[in-house]
């Protein structure tokens, strides 16, 4: 929304307080319980100095329970759910329906509001979804605001910086130079004839990082593409086109499908499968480099979403170690560039679209980095493997051929591993299940399951059992995020 914000640990707040004077103080959500031994907490002098606060989630229950409400295990709720208003305030003001969905995920309910605390709207599981202390001009919501599927979120953060914290704002694009800048001072700390590599992928964060990087060194930088055989089916040729083509650099490929193989054989815990494929990538790129004078950057395509579910600060979860956060080995001789590290996925595309980048190659569906390996669970085969990805072209063939590849923001299907009775050719067939994943987001921090015409998706289900060996049915998740991940591993 163009308006500075600091962001800090709790245990740093009231000196911040006293060093910046902000306008306005939000407490953010997180995966911990009020009531849990080292649960973030803060000074309860916070509350006295005279500055709006935002409690979100987490953030209202602790303002809760330290303003000596009633917190307890309560309503568990994750993803949508239905709020009504019952009085207005001003963090609510310019909203006319009365009901609306929001977005939750929580374990904890506050039962008892604190002195001078009213309701302002409730869901039909939880009464203090939304509260106010007008008069300390303290403010807590239990849903997420600011993620895209919770209607009028926006308005709340709006509301809460203008006619709360009476803070101006002023929406500022995306500063790409600042950003090439940056690259460019940090390549040249270590001299003006070092060297970058990059790992791509083809996919829409890798190729935006690689192309702020050929801004900044130029012909000091070259993207190298390891044809590992867990990509999607054509990858190797995008990525010579989108190289050679469109950007101007020429790719270095590397044939290495029987290395990650061989990395991937008997493993089936998706931790370990991610962190073999993360630490491969590594040993793989440090050879390369070492064939080129004065390489001492690894790029990398990390977006922010990596580094929130990876646990990229104190107090966050770790979800799952994406393979460029999480899976990078100790000893990494390079250094890292991460250009797109501290921005979402449509702010990456932004970014694209002012490099002058297509909308074929920005608006591609994301593409996960250990690729086909964390879509079939358990162990990955060459048998397996080739499955998938007939699969998975299967899948791409019929929403583009339906008109509904561009509607989506990412499909898949999963080898789920499961075994299930079929009867094909008059015959008896204990086959695998296929998991279909499709679904709408903008920033990956929220998904909502696309709501496919059935047409659709009998002709992926036909297609997919009539064609692919050894697959007994196929089944529709319609899950939401959360509470799943849009991954299943």
């Amino acid at each position: 929304m163009g308006v500075d914000c600091l962001i800090i640990g709790p245990e740093e707040a009231l000196e911040s307080i006293r060093t910046y004077k902000p306008q306005g103080i939000i407490f953010s959500g997180g995966p911990s319980f009020v009531h849990q031994k080292d649960s973030p907490t803060i000074s309860p002098k916070i509350f006295s100095c005279g500055i709006p606060i935002l409690g979100i989630c987490y953030g209202w229950q602790l303002t809760a329970q330290l303003l000596r409400g009633k917190v307890i295990a309560g309503q568990k709720e994750y993803g949508p759910a239905q709020l009504h208003m019952s009085a207005q305030s001003p963090l609510l003001q310019g909203i006319t329906a009365q009901d609306f969905q929001v977005w939750m995920s929580h374990g904890d309910e506050v039962i008892k509001l604190p002195k001078g605390f009213e309701y302002l709207a409730s869901t039909p599981d939880v009464r203090a979804a939304v509260v106010a202390d007008s008069t300390r001009q303290i403010y807590g919501v239990q849903f997420h605001p600011e993620v895209e599927h919770t209607q009028h979120g926006t308005v709340i953060l709006r509301n809460f910086i203008e006619n709360i914290c009476s803070e101006k704002i002023q929406i500022r694009a995306i500063d790409v130079e600042k950003i090439i800048a940056a690259v460019r001072d940090k390549a040249n700390a270590t001299g003006t004839s070092s060297r970058a590599i990059a790992a791509v992928s083809g996919g829409v964060d890798s190729t935006v990082a690689s192309a702020l990087v050929a801004k900044a060194i130029g012909k000091r930088f070259t993207p190298l593409y390891c044809d590992n055989g867990l990509m999607r089916v054509g990858t190797t040729a995008e990525v010579e086109h989108i190289f050679t083509d469109l950007l101007g650099v020429k790719p270095s490929i590397l044939d290495c499908k029987e290395v990650f193989l061989e990395a991937l054989r008997g493993k089936t815990d998706p931790e370990h499968k991610r962190i073999a494929i993360g630490n491969l990538y590594i040993r793989l790129f440090e050879q390369e480099a070492r064939k080129l004078p004065d390489v001492k950057f690894l790029v990398q395509g990390t977006i922010y979403s990596d580094v929130i579910e990876s646990k990229g600060t104190k107090h966050a979860s770790k979800i799952k170690s994406h393979h460029n956060v999480g899976g990078l080995p100790a000893d990494m001789k390079l250094e890292l560039l991460e250009p797109v590290r501290e921005l979402y996925k449509d702010e990456v595309r932004e970014v694209g679209r002012q490099l002058g980048l297509p909308e074929a190659v920005l608006m591609k569906q994301p593409f996960p980095g250990p690729g086909q390996a964390i879509r079939i669970l358990g162990e990955v085969t060459a048998e397996r493997l080739a499955k998938q990805q007939q699969a998975d072209q299967i899948v791409l063939e019929v929403l583009q051929k339906m008109g509904w590849y561009e509607k989506v923001f990412q499909s898949f299907p999963i080898l789920s591993g499961a075994l299930t009775t079929a009867v094909k050719g008059d015959g008896r067939v204990y086959g695998e299940l296929v998991g279909l994943r499709v679904y709408d987001s903008s920033d990956i921090m929220t998904a909502g399951w696309t709501h496919l015409p059935y047409e659709v998706l009998q002709k992926i289900s036909s297609r997919i059992v009539n064609e692919v060996p050894g697959v007994s049915r196929v089944a529709y998740d319609i899950t939401t995020k959360p509470p799943a991940t849009m991954e299943w591993e």
